[in-house]
């Protein structure tokens, strides 16, 4: 089988890693339920020392309702809750299936987790020192710290010689180039299958080499195992999917948008919004 094209680094296990703040990496398996401290016998006495939680969850519910893929999403402060409030926000929202690092200007550094109802995130950044800077949840699609780290990337590629032993690295680069160039906001993303290309190693060196690290990296479970990688070119994603023993399985860039596989749909939102007004009707009146 061929090396994908974003490749791990010698002696690394993947080709990404993304350990959220506070939090241990995505695991098959790994109990995500809400409602755990809620559940227990002092989930009561929480809810009742929380009242500024208890006055939020209505407004994220009406912020999922209302939220469609397509839309800008809607920020919720969490600055200034207590270790409480924000041990019980947590327990309420969970952790889903994504989960994501970005890399800011100045060493800055977004850490994100979806909750279990799809198309809510925690966001969290922290300074180079690892001192927090900001937390809050955040409804919509993406979370807009991915979009626009993803934004500074370079908005053109250029290239020279292909290395000796490669073969369809150049076409593919100017393919790459034209469409990075060409996409708008709101077309469809353009997919290039590395699957179905005769690509040899050093074509797949020259691509990476020509492409560069971006900075943005996600990890999504909820399409088998699938990460998304930002390159250091514009609107160009690398998206790799895997099988159990963490082969790929399917190898691709997208040009354009962040990739769906990482993004919250329109219905999930109903959903979410469903599911999040069960936990305030068990728990919060």
């Amino acid at each position: 089988m061929k090396a994908g094209f974003w490749i791990a680094p010698d002696g690394a296990e993947s080709a990404v890693t993304v350990m959220p703040i506070g939090a241990e990496p995505l695991e098959a398996g790994r109990d995500r339920r809400t409602g755990t401290l809620l559940a227990g016998r002092d989930g009561a006495e929480m809810v009742a020392r929380c009242p500024r939680v208890a006055a939020l969850v209505p407004l994220l519910i009406e912020a999922l309702a209302a939220q469609e893929a397509e839309r800008p999403g809607r920020l919720f402060d969490l600055a200034g809750l207590d270790e409480t409030e924000l041990a019980l926000i947590a327990d309420i929202v969970g952790e889903g299936e994504v989960a994501a690092t970005v890399a800011l200007p100045d060493g800055v550094v977004a850490q994100i987790r979806e909750a279990t109802m799809a198309g809510l995130w925690r966001v969290r950044f922290a300074d180079a020192e690892g001192r927090p800077l900001a937390d809050y949840l955040e409804v919509g699609p993406i979370p807009q710290a991915i979009r626009r780290a993803a934004a500074m990337a370079a908005p053109t590629i250029t290239f020279g010689a292909p290395p000796p032993g490669a073969m369809n690295a150049l076409p593919v680069l100017a393919e790459i180039r034209e469409r990075m160039t060409a996409w708008q906001p709101g077309q469809p993303n353009h997919t290039i299958t590395f699957s179905l290309l005769p690509m040899s190693p050093d074509d797949m060196r020259f691509l990476q080499a020509t492409l560069g690290d971006g900075p943005v990296r996600i990890v999504s479970s909820g399409y088998g195992s699938c990460r998304v990688l930002a390159t250091g070119a514009r609107n160009v994603w690398s998206v790799q999917f895997f099988n159990a023993s963490d082969e790929i399985v399917l190898d691709t860039l997208e040009i354009g948008d962040v990739p769906a596989a990482a993004c919250a749909a329109s219905e999930d939102f109903r959903d979410s919004a469903e599911r999040l007004r069960h936990i305030e009707e068990a728990y919060f009146r």
